[in-house]
């Protein structure tokens, strides 16, 4: 009976091809087209990837809702066809994916009511506090002035000179600033979820007896007082780099014998520590954590130093077996580089692989299980012409996204919601209202609206997707309620008109679209967006009712067809049959 049930299997799926759009017609003999309906074959759900893991554990079936909309006539001339494949399933896709990043330096944000309305109709699941390098000189716990007693005044820069520490409070209340427990708050009102990075430079730079469980018992301690709310916990925040809190000391203050650099092996034993502590801490209180060590995301360049040449290896032989995750950044364009448009998009899929693979051998090589991967920083480096306030981030956005969940990562959170403009070389989505600007505080930037229409016509499963046109850059995904969505990337700077064509699917009799675009046909960098048509009434931004926007929508009788305008987005949900 096994194989009979199998044989049958394939053959539904050889058989269940048709074409998107093409209504079942009039039974054959009376003169019209045969019927076109296939049968449908629901495919099975791969087995949950290692490196998407337990981020996956809060996966829920998404329902598609028709939205409003406006009706549109698609194009005419086709030139390009999308060809997607509903007969096999890559993954169910992670809900935590698309997390972004608080920080220290802005606001207590509960007290902010139009950032707190963006992040809720944003929903990105995850925010990660308290960002960043901050979080190797923040005491979660500590008041305003008072850092712990074994904690130095000073600590070596990455020149090795003596520097002011700058610590970081947990319970500075200053409008400026955001406490632990409005961090607690604000995840509560916006219905997301938050991941916490701990001080690991404590570790290092503690003249305490034993730095380490000093570090350790403070970590542990924010475990207890966060009692359940947190399920997502890091060890430190890019500890192997020379501009971090901790990488470099000063061992004549220290009291257990740590080198003047930090190492791999050495953050790896010291993570075994944290790890220990962490789940006692979590076991006490009944609650399931999960924790994460860092790697480097790819192979250290040739002039890189010995820290990051042997971090991986040292991580993973002294704690890759006790870690739940492993933790990797990345800002895919070269540093401090006037990049392309072009340039920029290329790197959402060649970075992304880069990654893939290098942690994979990483894993391999040191002999000890795949993990979960959490990219818990990513953005661009692109410096020069505003391009991280450009369209062009939030393109770039949309793509790193599609191919994390391609790549099946697990975890993943933008750096950052907000920032400093620094004449346009600001990762933050929402303006923080500098003058230079002109843009007012908590106004959305392009790659907010992006994101915005990505998580709104986004499927629960993705299915593959290919085009014709290699200027034109195909995804897909599915609904659980059975209907079926593209998302189209148009990088040339000319207008491409597609044609979508399905297999194993049968479509409704109508479809819905959104095209996103730059502005006054921008293929350059824009600051601003357009969502159909709909725009900012200034020169940076976007449409300020974008949550009711009305689609564009035509009938399926005559095939799915989009026009693509030059360097655009095109978000597109078809019915179902």
């Amino acid at each position: 009976m096994k194989k009979a049930n199998d044989m049958v299997w394939k053959c539904l799926l050889l058989l269940a091809v048709a074409a998107c759009g093409k209504k079942s017609a009039t039974p054959a003999g009376n003169g019209n087209k045969p019927d076109t309906t296939v049968t449908v074959v629901t495919p099975p759900d791969p087995a949950t990837a290692a490196t998407e893991g337990f981020f996956k554990d809060g996966w829920t079936a998404k329902r598609f809702t028709a939205p409003a909309f406006n009706e549109t006539a698609p194009p005419a001339n086709i030139n390009t066809t999308v060809n997607v494949d509903a007969s096999t399933i890559i993954t169910k896709i992670s809900p935590a994916l698309f997390g972004n990043n608080s920080n220290l330096y802005m606001t207590q944000m509960v007290t902010e009511p139009s950032l707190m309305g963006h992040i809720t109709k944003l929903h990105p699941g995850i925010i990660r506090f308290p960002g960043g390098n901050l979080s190797s000189i923040y005491f979660w716990n500590g008041l305003p002035g008072n850092p712990p007693a074994d904690a130095p005044v000073n600590l070596p820069d990455m020149n090795g000179a003596m520097a002011n520490a700058g610590y970081w409070y947990g319970r500075n209340n200053d409008s400026w600033t955001l406490s632990v427990d409005n961090y607690y708050r604000m995840l509560q009102q916006t219905n997301n979820e938050g991941i916490i990075t701990l001080n690991y430079g404590y570790a290092r730079y503690s003249n305490s007896s034993n730095p380490v469980a000093a570090a350790a018992h403070l970590a542990a301690d924010w475990v207890r007082y966060d009692n359940g709310r947190t399920k997502y916990w890091e060890i430190g925040n890019e500890s192997n780099g020379t501009w971090q809190a901790g990488y470099r000391i000063d061992p004549s203050q220290n009291k257990d014998g740590q080198p003047l650099l930090i190492t791999g092996d050495l953050y790896g034993r010291h993570a075994k520590i944290f790890i220990d502590s962490l789940r006692k801490a979590a076991t006490e209180i009944g609650k399931t954590i999960f924790i994460g060590v860092q790697l480097l995301e790819q192979e250290p360049a040739s002039w890189a130093t010995a820290t990051d040449k042997s971090w991986n290896s040292g991580v993973l032989q002294q704690a890759g077996n006790a870690a739940d995750f492993f933790i990797v950044h990345s800002y895919f364009t070269p540093y401090n580089t006037n990049s392309t448009p072009l340039e920029i998009l290329a790197t959402a899929s060649s970075v992304t692989k880069i990654i893939s693979n290098h942690v994979s051998t990483s894993v391999q090589t040191a002999g000890v299980s795949a993990k979960p991967i959490a990219l818990t920083e990513w953005n661009i480096f692109a410096t020069g012409s505003k391009q991280m306030v450009s369209q062009i981030a939030g393109i770039h956005a949309v793509l790193v996204l599609e191919e994390l969940i391609k790549n099946k990562f697990g975890m993943a959170s933008r750096w950052d919601l907000a920032n400093a403009w620094d004449n346009g070389n600001d990762h933050g989505l929402f303006s923080d209202g500098a003058a230079a600007s002109g843009e007012q505080r908590w106004e959305p930037r392009p790659a907010f609206y992006y994101l915005y229409f990505l998580q709104k016509t986004l499927g629960d499963r993705a299915i593959n997707a290919t085009s014709t046109d290699t200027s034109v850059i195909s995804y897909a995904s599915t609904f659980s309620s059975g209907e079926i969505s593209a998302v189209l990337v148009n990088k040339a700077n000319t207008q491409k008109n597609v044609q979508l064509t399905c297999k194993n699917f049968n479509a409704g009799s109508r479809y819905y679209w959104y095209t996103l675009t730059g502005g006054e046909g921008v293929t350059g960098f824009g600051r601003k967006v357009l969502v159909n048509d709909n725009g900012p009434t200034g020169a940076a931004g976007g449409p300020q009712n974008y949550d009711t926007v009305k689609a564009n929508a035509a009938g399926t009788q005559n095939g799915i067809k989009v026009a693509l305008p030059p360097m655009s987005v095109v978000y597109v949900v078809i019915d179902k049959k």
